[in-house]
């Protein structure tokens, strides 16, 4: 795999992950985004390990930016702005229907299902449950001859929580497309396909010089996000 690098310097490095590909090692053993990175700094830097600090995680059906720290401190500085919220995680997702309100705020108790990696929707009162929020503006909606109306929405994430914009959609009537977890229709499907879930967006401040940097990617030229290609480009 080519690595798409989109930002990096001494400190931080940004790249596209592609759909299909976990961001970390996990218990399938397939080759992961970490992996990539790590033989990429290898053959610039010539050391056979080099830092590499994983700041966030996308689902592994999600493609789109993942940031990494390559240093102690910028580990340390850019954990400290996902804790204080200071930054800025947005998607792009396609999904079934055409939510009630075209523009809103969904907050949820989310509780993490972890014998079958799933999660639910729980309240309060449940101590292993914890608070999910997110924001969502509708971009367009098409008919679509097969699936009905689909729409694209731009979301902005504000909480970090386990499978938190497929369930919280999901919950809401307008599951996104191609989600086998939560979208019914894809559930009973048994031909694989790329959920239309892709984080296009992902700012923070530089952890040495402040600076404000933006770092994005746009969602491939491939169903249903190409019947949205004007709000997309």
């Amino acid at each position: 795999m080519n690595l798409n690098i989109l930002f990096e310097d001494r400190f931080i490095i940004a790249v596209e992950k592609p759909q299909g590909i976990p961001v970390q090692s996990d218990k399938t053993n397939d080759e992961d985004l970490m992996l990539y990175i790590k033989n990429h700094l290898k053959k610039k830097t010539g050391h056979s390990e080099s830092y590499l600090g994983l700041i966030h995680r996308i689902d592994r059906p999600v493609g789109g930016v993942v940031v990494f720290a390559k240093n102690k401190f910028a580990n340390s500085e850019l954990s400290e702005q996902i804790r204080q919220n200071t930054v800025k995680k947005e998607y792009l997702a396609v999904v079934c229907g055409k939510p009630d309100k075209d523009e809103d705020v969904l907050e949820d108790y989310i509780k993490k299902l972890i014998t079958i990696n799933m999660s639910k929707i729980s309240d309060c009162y449940d101590k292993s449950a914890k608070l999910g929020r997110l924001k969502y503006k509708l971009l367009d909606s098409v008919e679509d001859k097969d699936y009905g109306v689909l729409s694209l929405l731009k979301i902005e994430l504000f909480t970090g929580r386990h499978h938190q914009i497929r369930l919280q959609l999901s919950d809401k009537n307008i599951p996104v497309w191609g989600d086998n977890k939560y979208n019914k229709i894809f559930v009973k499907k048994k031909d694989f396909t790329n959920i239309a879930l892709w984080s296009y967006r992902y700012s923070f401040k530089h952890p040495k010089t402040g600076e404000c940097i933006i770092t994005e990617c746009m969602p491939k030229d491939a169903f249903p996000f190409n019947l949205f290609k004007e709000r997309i480009e």
